[in-house]
């Protein structure tokens, strides 16, 4: 078996993160008890996300790069976004990251909004960032994703890498596959999302898909368009979803 090469060289073996399975949660079976304790461990994960999370407020998923550095056009627009997004009333939730994480959090903090985040444990670009009120710091990728998902009323996608779009389309599968509701998916900086479309309409010419699984997708380089669309589709969905408010417990330590 060949190893790839970049620029020459073979590439970089990641560092183990002392303490978690993620490297070995998909190598094949291992002895029962084993995959018995490691669902344990899962479970208590979730309940520990669902614990500091289950106050925060209706939530709109923001994504985006680690990678943009304070300043920078895309962190800038991450922050205009985290004040819009605030001023309709959500709770800014990103993945607790730096860069454009970082920023839809500051924004939303400067606005005087509020602001979440389910930070990943990763070898680099991953330390919480201090504009949190609240954060949850996962082991899993899978439950980072499910956490986002189940409190988000909307998501709005800005520039970013391969993990962006694992983002992206995993939500809009949810769209599509009618898993959650049909919640709106902002794409932000027309320029950098444009080369999707064309893969879009191929996949519509090609009967792949229907005309109506992008009907919640925005492409756009205005926040006011962003915010107006939010507005039109996660605000109704939310008062359709949530009938039921839910009290603190003291028992609980909440």
């Amino acid at each position: 078996m060949s190893t790839a090469k970049i620029n020459g060289q073979p590439p970089a073996i990641p560092q183990e993160l002392p303490g978690h399975e993620e490297k070995y949660f998909l190598e094949g079976p291992r002895s029962r008890s084993k995959e018995f304790f490691f669902c344990l461990k899962i479970l208590f994960e979730f309940i520990r996300g669902f614990r500091v999370l289950h106050f925060a407020g209706p939530c709109i998923a923001v994504f985006g790069s680690a990678r943009a550095n304070p300043g920078s056009e895309y962190y800038e627009l991450g922050r205009k976004t985290g004040a819009g997004i605030s001023k309709l009333g959500f709770t800014v939730m990103t993945g607790g990251g730096p860069g454009i994480m970082e920023a839809a959090n500051r924004g939303a903090k400067e606005a005087g909004g509020k602001s979440v985040g389910c930070n990943i444990s990763l070898p680099r670009e991953q330390a919480a960032n201090k504009y949190l009120d609240h954060h949850f710091n996962c082991k899993y990728f899978f439950v980072r994703k499910v956490l986002m998902f189940k409190y988000s009323y909307g998501f709005v996608i800005l520039p970013g890498g391969i993990g962006t779009l694992d983002e992206f389309f995993e939500a809009l599968v949810l769209v599509q596959t009618h898993k959650i509701l049909n919640f709106p998916l902002v794409l932000m900086n027309r320029s950098y999302w444009e080369p999707l479309m064309p893969m879009f309409h191929k996949m519509i010419n090609s009967h792949m898909i229907s005309p109506n699984d992008l009907q919640y997708i925005l492409v756009t380089d205005s926040i006011d368009e962003a915010m107006q669309h939010l507005q039109k589709y996660a605000v109704a969905q939310y008062h359709a979803k949530r009938t039921q408010e839910f009290r603190r417990l003291v028992l609980l330590r909440e």
